[in-house]
This record gives C-alpha cells, sequence and structure tokens, in this order.
C-alpha cells in the first residue's frame, strides 16, 4: 500500500471504519480487567508497517482521560522512535474533533507508546510487522484500609509528632518545594491546604480542576502539606506547595497508562519528589520505564508498598528500585499487621489510625501504607528544602541510613522507621 493510500485511509468518513471491522471504544466496564493479547512478529519494511498501522487505527480518536466506566485496554509500545513519530504525525491527520466520544487511543509519549482498546492494540501490533511491544493497560488502585471516623481533634497529628518534623520546622518548613500528588485530586476549598495548592492538572478532565471527589488525596496532602495551625492540622513540611495530578476516578482506580501521563506531567514541570500512594501486583514495563525516566530526570518518587499484610512481597511500582518503597509503623512503633513487607523496603513511616484532611472541610483517620507514604514525602520535602538539588539516589540513601532500628524487627536486612532529626544530622554531615 502506498503512503497516499494511507494518508486517503486516514481521512475517510469513520463510519468506513466501522465497515472495515475496526472498534470504536466508548467506554469500558472497570470490572473486565484486560487481557493481554499476543503481538505477533513478522518482517516487513517500516513503510509498510507504518502504513498498515495508519489502517489499524482509523476511526480511532484522541481521549482525554479514562471514561466512568473502564474494561480491557492494552498499551502498545514502539522499538523506533521514528516509527512512533511517523505513526502519530499519521493518526493526527485523521483524528477525529474532540467533541466525540471518550475512549480510543492515547498517546504515551514518555514511553514511546499508545493506550487503546485491546483489540484494536492487537490489530495495530499486528500491522507494526515486530516494530511494537504491548502489554496490559492494567488497572491501579489507591492504597488505603476502610476509612475510619470523622474526627474534630486537630493540631499536629501523632505521625507527624512521630517523624520528629516538628523539631525541624525551626530550619525546614519545605519552603517551595514542589510536591507532585499522583492521586484522586485534592479538596481546592479545605482551610487547611488553602495555602498550599498549585494548578496541577486533572487527567480525567483537563478543562477543569483536580477537584478530589474520593477524598483519598484530600488525607494525602494534608499530612504532606496542611498549614493550618490555629483552626485545622499541621503536616510535615508545611510550606511545601502541592501540585495534584488527578489520575484516578471516585472509586480510587486509574489505568497505568493515567499514571505514565501524571508521571510525564511531573517530569516536564519539575516537581522535586512525587508521592504515588497506589499500587498494583502487575510488574508493568510500561510504568518501570516511565518511573526510571523520572528517575533519570532528577524526579525521586515515593510509593506505598500496599496493606494486605504479604511477607516477601510488596506492590508495584514500589517494588521497582528506582522509587522509595514505603512499609507502615502504628503508634507503638511497630511494623503494622496490615503493611506488606520485605526486603525491598526502604523505610517504614507511621500510616495507622491517621488523621488527616478530608473532603468538605473535614478531617477523618484513615489507615495504610498510602499513608505513610505521605509522611516520607513530606520528610523529603523538608530535606530539599534545606538542601537543593540532591539526586534521587542521595535522597534514598539519606533517608534510609537516618532511619531508627525497628524494635520488633526480626530480619537483620529490615529498613527502620522515619526519623526527620537524624535526616537532617546526616544532611548536616555531606
Amino acid at each position: 500500500m502506498t503512503r497516499d493510500a494511507a494518508y486517503f485511509l486516514l481521512k475517510r468518513p469513520h463510519s468506513q471504519a466501522f465497515a472495515s471491522g475496526l472498534s470504536y471504544s466508548r467506554g469500558y466496564g472497570r470490572e473486565a480487567r484486560p487481557v493481554a493479547p499476543s503481538c505477533p512478529a513478522h518482517s516487513s519494511g517500516r513503510e509498510a508497517a507504518l502504513e498498515d498501522a495508519s489502517q489499524a487505527v482509523d476511526g480511532l480518536h484522541e481521549s482525554p482521560g479514562p471514561p466512568k466506566e473502564y474494561g480491557r485496554r492494552q498499551i502498545v509500545r514502539f522499538l523506533d522512535r521514528r516509527d512512533y513519530e511517523r505513526f502519530l504525525q499519521q493518526w493526527r491527520i485523521g483524528a477525529p474533533s474532540s467533541g466525540e466520544p471518550n475512549g480510543g487511543i492515547r498517546p504515551l509519549p514518555l514511553i514511546q507508546a499508545v493506550s487503546c482498546p485491546a483489540d484494536d492494540a492487537l490489530r495495530l501490533t499486528s500491522a507494526l510487522a515486530g516494530k511494537a511491544v504491548c502489554e496490559e493497560d492494567a488497572p491501579v488502585w489507591t492504597r488505603a484500609l476502610p476509612k475510619g471516623a470523622i474526627v474534630t481533634d486537630k493540631g499536629i497529628p501523632w505521625g507527624v509528632r512521630r517523624i520528629q518534623a516538628p523539631q525541624a520546622w525551626g530550619r525546614t518548613t519545605g519552603y517551595r518545594v514542589k510536591v507532585g500528588v499522583i492521586d484522586t485530586g485534592v479538596d481546592y476549598g479545605h482551610p487547611d491546604l488553602r495555602h498550599s495548592l498549585e494548578r496541577g492538572i486533572n487527567l480525567l478532565n483537563r478543562m477543569a480542576l483536580p477537584q478530589d471527589d474520593n477524598g483519598h488525596g484530600t488525607h494525602i496532602a494534608g499530612t504532606i502539606a496542611a498549614a493550618n495551625e490555629l483552626q485545622g492540622m499541621i503536616g510535615v513540611a508545611p510550606r511545601s506547595m502541592i501540585y495534584p495530578v488527578k489520575a484516578f476516578d471516585h472509586n480510587g482506580t486509574a489505568y497505568v497508562s493515567d499514571i505514565v501521563l501524571g508521571i510525564e506531567w511531573c517530569v516536564r514541570n519539575h516537581m522535586d519528589v512525587v508521592n504515588m500512594s497506589f499500587g498494583m501486583r502487575t510488574k508493568s514495563r510500561s510504568l518501570l520505564s516511565a518511573v526510571n525516566h523520572a528517575y533519570h530526570s532528577g524526579v525521586l518518587i515515593v510509593a506505598s508498598s500496599g496493606n494486605e499484610g504479604r511477607v516477601g512481597d510488596i506492590d508495584y511500582p514500589a517494588g521497582f528500585g528506582q522509587t522509595i518503597a514505603v512499609g507502615a509503623t502504628n503508634r507503638t512503633g511497630r511494623i503494622a499487621k496490615f503493611t506488606n513487607r520485605s526486603s525491598l523496603i526502604d523505610i517504614y513511616a507511621p500510616g495507622d489510625r491517621i488523621m488527616s484532611s478530608w473532603l468538605k472541610g473535614k478531617h477523618r483517620e484513615m489507615s495504610g501504607t498510602s499513608m505513610a507514604t505521605s509522611h516520607v514525602t513530606g520528610a523529603i520535602a523538608l530535606l530539599l528544602s534545606l538542601r537543593p538539588g540532591l539526586s534521587p539516589g542521595q535522597i534514598k540513601s539519606i533517608v534510609k541510613n537516618a532511619a531508627v532500628p525497628l524494635r520488633s524487627a526480626k530480619a537483620p536486612r529490615t529498613a527502620g522507621e522515619l526519623n526527620v532529626t537524624r535526616i537532617l544530622s546526616a544532611v548536616d554531615q555531606l
């Protein structure tokens, strides 16, 4: 097929795309987890492969975010950037207007890939003739146990005190450190967060603020940067700035592709540290590629280990060595029963019955490794305000080496508990 013929196919009416047997996604049920199709590999020239690929996505359009219902999707990663760039150029020529329904194809430039419905991924990888690989665009969930009660006690939460953050505030409050929080958004009207929030981005609806419709993201943001000493609560780094990246819906669910887009936004907008209080059992190559890109761009990711109480196994992305993997402790300084644990854990932090900000200006107790992760992110903001320019590797080393040994730790390689005072002492010795 000639290049002109491929161009014609991209420009033809979308009704003809239906006639050629291509799917046109209008949404997908979250209960239906994707099943990875095989990715055939047979030899062919780049020109012919890209022309066939043009036909394979004819009738698809850009999705600004996941629809309300989720279903089977795949991430197709191109092996050659020239192929990827030419494919996107051809696809955009034939893409329909933005007023059509959600679904279809989502470019993922950070990892040289696209996300699309599973049926179209199979056709696309077949047409690309071994020039692309695909994997499941798997669901990802925020990490917290069932919600606790709304609380009226405020002030400095026990977790913030336990890690000795208040002792550091005479030297550092995290002033202007940029913290990306990839989560469910944030309650922009919460009085505790009013002076701690920047615009961020809503990946589900880019025309809207990343407003929280779940509560999880607001809770995370409060632990990191709440700053309402007189009438509310104080977080670990009260003068750091939260950049909410809404990648999760009201159920606390997203796709790997949403997380990839969130990481890309954080890298492009020069976040200093990124909080990722969510996880998945599946090891995603696409997510690993995005995490690697952030790490080598100087952006450190802090991730939760999961709440199933597993021993020797933690969730991803915490399982990737380029992140700081966080487990949870309770008020007695022991490892919380619910936390996943393994030798891959880098640090433990308070995560049991943590009081923080909630929707509609309220406060709520929650438990989980999500809550522990936000303590670590806040501590890193304090560190970076005092010593900007530290690399992700340096930060990780400082946090781990400054940890307090856990009394309940049985294995000699068990990570310790977060301690801000010791972190600052370690920095003074650099």
